[in-house]
């Protein structure tokens, strides 16, 4: 998931914060969680959102305990477009839960892009659910996205999601994702991405390196293979 500098992750979750400060957490109910991300670069579906430079992104999140959950997520972006949009923000809900190793999720998710000329048509939302199992040895899922008016005004686009991870011992585990976007013509051409990656969970924070790739014919560099570097704290 995504979301786009009229703040930057950090002082957006800062920002909550603030207006949160006056109740106490005893009063609030479910719990509430907290990521900030420093990343190389910030790729979204197989193709760049930042012109390969890199992302400052964090969210916040709240949990019901029952099931039930809403979230805010940002980074910046960068699409050449002359700084008409310089911030990616997120927000999304939904349901989800685990029943003896199923897992299940279903929600919905804006993406806006503050600032942006309107007839630009940037943002766009989309409906989500996804399915997993977790075999012990590794876990397995698949998902799919849909929106009737994709990025951009392009009519609509779904998404479809497939990844496998595997846990290297208590501090590494490695992840594939094989993915399929069903696009209009508008947009572009029907295509795959994929990524593998290795996580390294350390004390303080996680580090992350992948590689992503397309079968995008011409992209003009946008959605080349590359090799991610991240780090990341949750708190």
């Amino acid at each position: 998931m995504k979301t786009r500098q009229l703040m930057t992750a950090v002082a957006l979750c800062t920002g909550l914060g603030v207006v949160a400060a006056p109740v106490s957490s005893q009063d609030l109910p479910g719990d509430f969680s907290g990521n900030v991300t420093l990343t190389s670069d910030y790729v979204f579906r197989g193709v760049t959102q930042a012109n390969e430079d890199p992302a400052i992104q964090g969210g916040l999140d709240w949990d019901s305990g029952a099931g039930f959950y809403l979230g805010t997520w940002g980074s910046n972006v960068n699409f050449g477009d002359g700084d008409e949009a310089s911030v990616e923000l997120d927000i999304y809900g939904g349901y989800a839960g685990e029943i003896n190793g199923f897992s299940y999720d279903v929600g919905f998710l804006y993406y806006w892009y503050p600032g942006a000329a309107s007839a630009l048509s940037y943002d766009f939302w989309e409906v989500y659910g996804s399915l997993g199992y977790d075999f012990g040895p590794a876990a397995v899922s698949f998902g799919l996205a849909y929106t009737p008016d994709n990025f951009g005004g392009t009519d609509d686009g779904l998404y479809f999601q497939s990844g496998i991870s595997l846990p290297l011992g208590d501090m590494f585990s490695v992840d594939a994702n094989l993915n399929y976007s069903d696009v209009d013509p508008s947009f572009g051409e029907d295509y795959l991405d994929w990524n593998v990656g290795l996580t390294a969970s350390l004390e303080w924070f996680d580090a992350d390196l992948r590689y992503i790739d397309t079968d995008i014919s011409n992209c003009q560099n946008i959605c080349d293979s590359r090799v991610v570097f991240s780090v990341s704290r949750s708190f």
